[in-house]
């Protein structure tokens, strides 16, 4: 650990030297580009420059404090002279008066040198803060983080281990100089009472340093794991309320309760752990300084009895041993706390050198090329996962036009929000050309629509929240999503509430288009954009996007998404592609699907369209598509969906009606 290696003199294993050198680069990796920066983009000069200064001070006012208090004990030995031996009360006064005036002095110096420390963190960890936050919202490095498994908990490690951070290392570097100041200042003043003292004082401390380390290192290894096992509690808890009506319709919560109640149990063994050593170092701290306490009275006393020496060099040296058994203890009090800083530095050295990491481009690996032109199109790209162990399509070729739509389907896992990634640049491993627009042209609406913290004006102008738009302007929008009832629910455009629990999937949904309307990008990527909506709702939204005049590729496996698309683009098990026209598509799967019927229904769909499927094979049927329906009852494709849409039913010998259930969507027998 740290203290075990920086201040006792012994002869360390290749692991502690290992340790020891470790901790000290992750030390440099975090302080330099604060206290040392070398790049050209680090920090102002100026700003450099007014740290120094405040450090430097800082050491001028430690300096000074310790020179105070060590003239007061000449002081101090003067007035007990004065009042045991000369009795002068006018040199009784003047003596008071300086040391009267010299405790202020300490007073004053110990709060203003406080003062700059802190000055002096605050600052240090604005800039620090500061500073990982830019490296964790560059080049995307917040998603990509997520992928190293080795990086736990990157949000406590923001919020909660940087300030704890830069106030450790100023305090302990500030009281580390000050009582190593002290020892050395009272060490001296006994050497000039009694080299023997002195002498006995120094292995005595030696001695109790070895102890001291020795606890401090336990307790360091506790704290260690105090700090993992709080940032995994404190993570179940965020995650329970993350996902609560997941839970609650799983009615998981013993399970979850199980979970946290396990990782809280951790906790308090650790703690128990803690209060155990904690009271072996206690005993040893007030044993240590009591024996401190006590020995200028055994050795200089019976000297005073004599009259040897002075009553006033008995009180200097008590005073002596006083202060250095303090410094001695409040430095092992430090040690005791060192482990915890050492954790933290740890930990953000890690999450930093992380950050920079994930931001690299790969070396002497495939990554696709990015061009940024006013058009999309895949050229003969091959995208495989981050990791590049899995081809995920193979040689796509293929260009949407401008105002068209396409729709990406295929079986569940298969890669069709991979493609989205990889047109937003959040994938890029594999080979071939990718032809985007700038992403700033670009608005993606996931499944589940991200929902920002803040004001139902900024949900509507997310991302570009400084645009101008009235609140007449922005009624009109709501109204054009069937969301006109949202404003009664809220107190006006600039309420912020908790958006995620007042609104409904679907309504998160439609306030997502609501942002597309304000927006009017160029491209639009929707993945699986209106799973939680009603057809009647999914045609609005659909027609309104069409009326942008955006060019707009979905993800989805429902057979109404086909009305607002002009391609299919499927993608298989075996990572190859089709690429197909709606109609083609539509007609390629009822046949597909028909020849998994008897062979009977099979001939049947070699009729014409307008004659009808038998009433038979339709009732030995699960579950029509459109296309089945079209066949059986001669009605129109178009007519079909839309009596689906307006969940209207179909009589032929019997009744059938549209099953909207997402994990259904099928023309059932009522």
């Amino acid at each position: 650990m740290m203290q075990s290696t920086s201040f006792i003199n012994k002869t360390s294993t290749n692991d502690s030297s290992k340790g020891f050198n470790e901790f000290w680069e992750n030390v440099r990796a975090i302080a330099a580009p604060y206290w040392y920066p070398k790049e050209a983009d680090g920090r102002a000069f100026s700003d450099v420059i007014r740290s120094w200064g405040m450090l430097f001070l800082l050491i001028l006012l430690i300096i000074a404090l310790v020179a105070v208090a060590a003239f007061n004990s000449f002081v101090s030995r003067n007035l007990i002279d004065i009042i045991v031996q000369e009795k002068d009360i006018s040199k009784f006064t003047k003596t008071l008066v300086i040391y009267g005036a010299a405790l202020v002095s300490v007073t004053f110096l110990l709060a203003f040198s406080r003062f700059v420390r802190k000055q002096i963190e605050i600052d240090w960890y604005e800039w620090l803060n500061n500073h990982i936050l830019e490296k964790y919202f560059s080049n995307r490095a917040y998603y990509k983080i997520n992928f190293k498994s080795d990086i736990d908990n990157p949000d406590q490690r923001i919020s909660q281990e940087i300030a704890p951070l830069s106030r450790n290392a100023l305090t302990f570097s500030a009281t580390f100089l000050e009582k190593v100041l002290e020892m050395i200042t009272f060490l001296i003043i006994l050497w000039s009472l009694s080299q023997s003292v002195a002498i006995i004082l120094v292995a005595y401390t030696i001695i109790g340093n070895l102890i001291a380390v020795y606890l401090a290192e336990e307790l360091n290894k506790i704290k260690q794991e105090e700090l993992e096992f709080d940032a995994d509690y404190t993570y179940s808890l965020t995650h329970v309320r993350n996902h609560a009506e997941s839970i609650a319709f799983f009615q998981g919560e013993k399970q979850e309760l199980n979970i946290i109640q396990r990782r809280f149990s951790k906790i308090i063994q650790n703690s128990k752990s803690k209060i155990d050593w904690e009271r072996s170092q206690d005993i040893f701290n007030r044993g240590y300084q009591a024996i401190i306490q006590i020995f200028p009275f055994i050795v200089f006393g019976p000297l005073q009895i004599r009259g040897e020496i002075d009553f006033g060099e008995i009180g200097q040296a008590s005073l002596a041993c006083n202060l250095f058994a303090t410094a001695m203890s409040e430095l092992i009090k430090e040690f005791a706390t060192s482990g915890r800083f050492s954790s933290y530095v740890k930990r953000l050295a890690e999450f930093s050198e992380a950050l920079e990491e994930v931001t690299k481009e790969p070396e002497n690996v495939n990554t696709i090329k990015t061009i940024e032109e006013n058009h999309l199109a895949f050229e003969n790209v091959t995208l495989q996962t981050p990791n590049y162990e899995q081809v995920i399509v193979e040689d796509l070729s293929l260009s949407v036009q401008p105002g068209e739509g396409l729709l990406i389907v295929g079986p569940s896992g298969r890669g069709k929000s991979s493609l989205l990634r990889a047109i937003a640049g959040l994938w890029n491993a594999g080979t071939g050309r990718l032809v985007r627009p700038h992403l700033e042209d670009v608005l993606f609406l996931p499944q589940r629509p991200y929902i920002i913290l803040g004001t139902l004006r900024e949900q509507l102008l997310y991302p570009h929240t400084t645009r101008q738009m009235s609140d007449a302007e922005l009624e009109q929008v709501l109204q054009q999503v069937n969301l006109q009832n949202l404003l009664t629910r809220v107190d006006g455009f600039d309420t912020e509430v908790p958006w995620e629990n007042i609104l409904s999937l679907g309504e998160q949904q439609r306030l997502a288009f609501a942002r597309l309307l304000v927006t009017r990008p160029s491209f639009t990527i929707l993945d699986e954009a209106t799973s939680a909506l009603d057809l009647n709702n999914e045609g609005n939204l659909y027609h309104q996007l069409q009326s942008t005049k955006t060019t707009f590729i979905s993800v989805g496996h429902r057979e109404s998404l086909f009305n607002y698309h002009q391609w299919v683009l499927e993608l298989s098990q075996n990572s190859s592609w089709q690429l197909l026209t709606v109609d083609d598509y539509s007609n390629q799967k009822a046949k597909e699907i028909m020849t998994k019927t008897p062979e009977k229904a099979q001939n049947q769909m070699d009729l014409p369209q307008n004659q009808s499927l038998s009433q038979s094979e339709a009732d030995t049927t699960i579950g029509l598509s459109h296309k089945e329906m079209q066949v059986l009852t001669g009605f129109s494709i178009g007519t079909i969906r839309s009596k689906a849409s307006q969940g209207k039913s179909i009589t032929t010998k019997v009744i059938y009606s549209y099953d909207k259930n997402p994990e259904v969507l099928k023309w059932v027998k009522v």
